[in-house]
């Protein structure tokens, strides 16, 4: 049993019960923050290039604010949406890494790593709002260095959900539907 949440026992003293007190709650959240390395690489390259050899995006700053600042929280709603819609899915606290229910519902319905669509939406955001042409680069390098982490990802849910985990990758995409489902 995790030492930072201490037992509740029930009434009637046949089993434990663990109790989530705020300062695990919160340990868990942030051990639950979905990070993804080629992200946080792609946006700190934005910022650092941008400043050292800037290469400014054409068109008007405002429009680059805009679209940036809309883009970017979008992918914050995006990930707060599936970090929910994940843990919907467990009785108390859920580890990310390690999956006790395949979610299928929610953005997981519309993509099979909503996350990493956030991610990508946020670093986008970040390279629009700043107006720099790096992120033409940076976003389409991390998406693809993070690529092999996700099939790995889905290996990981086949083997442990077989079948649903099949017929999940088969109806829903795995980041975004560029055509129309069939029907």
């Amino acid at each position: 049993m995790d030492e930072d949440r201490p037992l509740e026992v029930s009434s009637d003293r046949r089993r434990a019960v663990p109790q989530v007190t705020t300062g695990s709650a919160v340990r868990a959240a942030i051990r639950n923050t979905p990070l993804p390395p080629g992200q946080i690489v792609g946006m700190a390259t934005v910022v650092i290039l941008g400043r050292a050899f800037p290469v400014r995006l054409p068109g008007p700053r405002a429009v680059h604010r805009v679209v940036g600042a809309a883009l970017g929280s979008a992918g914050t709603a995006l990930t707060i949406w599936a970090l929910r819609e994940r843990g919907r899915h467990v009785a108390g606290p859920f580890d990310l890494e390690r999956p006790q229910a395949l979610a299928t519902t929610g953005p997981y319905a519309l993509s099979r790593h909503p996350i990493y669509v956030g991610w990508w939406l946020i670093h986008l955001g970040i390279g629009l709002y700043s107006g720099s042409a790096w992120v033409l680069i940076s976003v389409p390098a991390a998406a693809l260095a993070e690529h092999p982490a996700v099939l790995a990802e889905e290996r990981q849910l086949a083997h442990s959900f077989g079948s649903e985990a099949e017929n999940y990758a088969a109806t829903v995409p795995r980041y975004l539907r560029i055509t129309p489902a069939r029907r």
